[in-house]
């Protein structure tokens, strides 16, 4: 089982096909330009009645990369490679936003309050699901089924962290990663989630013996501490919540959206991401590439 971030670090040979995977170098991009997401195929797929685009791309066990607030930037984009040339195909969905879009100020703010006040969303309802991680549980069942391997991994960033957690009703997720996992309600300490929801994921985790990732920086304003404590209350050492990055280790040249409203270090994997050698937040991300690769190996 694994429960501590020592445990998911990949190993000399992991490390070693994840770069194999990856040995194509990845598209230099500017941060601060948008990105037009050219290497993935835009989809449209109906599920349960609804129609959503989604990103593909890649090949191998499918993981589905959900977008943080204010939608699918060219941070979140690059994290969707990195996914990719570890040997998954990823499913990126439009949840909000415009995709690829360096996030700015104004546009930011609409989606945020916008997304705040849908019904989609839900996202001031404190222990309840928002209805959207239904459709999000329909897509890792159709990227199961076109991808095959044991099953499906997914990631959730910030407004969508929580959506990996609920997504585990579905037979098919065995990867559930938040970083961080973040509502309107933070400082309550509940989950937004269903009780009797948050209770069926903990026996499933009980019984099959998987486990869910978390990650936070330690001074995160946004998603502090009292949050991990309420998952570890409710999941026990199914829940590693060891992935806790230093204040000092978030990256400080961010996009004006998050240097406006998000005045913390906040978003592990994508804009407080350091790219370099040796940073916890690189850390960070090859110990969820090495969790997606023992999950969703064959």
């Amino acid at each position: 089982m694994i429960g501590t971030n020592a445990d998911v670090a990949p190993s000399s040979r992991q490390a070693s096909i994840l770069t194999r995977a990856g040995s194509t170098p990845m598209p230099k991009r500017s941060m601060k330009q948008d990105d037009p997401l050219e290497d993935f195929k835009r989809r449209l797929i109906a599920l349960d009645g609804v129609t959503k685009a989604v990103h593909v791309a890649g090949s191998g066990p499918a993981v589905i990369v959900m977008t943080e607030m204010p939608g699918i930037s060219p941070y979140v984009a690059r994290f969707a490679r990195w996914v990719r040339d570890a040997g998954f195909t990823v499913y990126m969905p439009s949840l909000f936003g415009r995709d690829g879009a360096v996030p700015n100020e104004e546009e930011g703010t609409a989606v945020f309050q916008s997304a705040c006040v849908s019904a989609e969303f839900r996202a001031l309802a404190a222990n309840q699901s928002s209805p959207v991680t239904q459709w999000l549980r329909s897509l890792a069942r159709f990227a199961h089924e076109e991808c095959g391997g044991p099953g499906v991994g997914a990631i959730g960033m910030c407004f969508t962290g929580n959506f990996a957690l609920t997504m585990m009703l579905e037979p098919s997720m065995l990867a559930p990663v938040l970083s961080p996992a973040v509502t309107a309600v933070e400082r309550s300490g509940r989950h937004r989630i269903a009780p009797d929801e948050v209770k069926a994921v903990r026996e499933r985790l009980d019984r099959e013996g998987l486990t869910v990732l978390a990650y936070r920086f330690e001074g995160d304003k946004f998603c502090m501490a009292q949050r991990f404590a309420a998952y570890q209350a409710a999941l026990g050492d199914r829940y590693s919540s060891a992935g806790c990055c230093p204040t000092n280790a978030a990256n400080t040249d961010v996009p004006p959206f998050f240097e406006r409203y998000v005045t913390t270090p906040h978003s592990v994997v994508t804009a407080h991401l350091i790219d370099e050698a040796g940073q916890p937040t690189i850390a960070a991300r090859d110990e969820i590439l090495g969790f997606f690769r023992q999950r969703l190996s064959s």
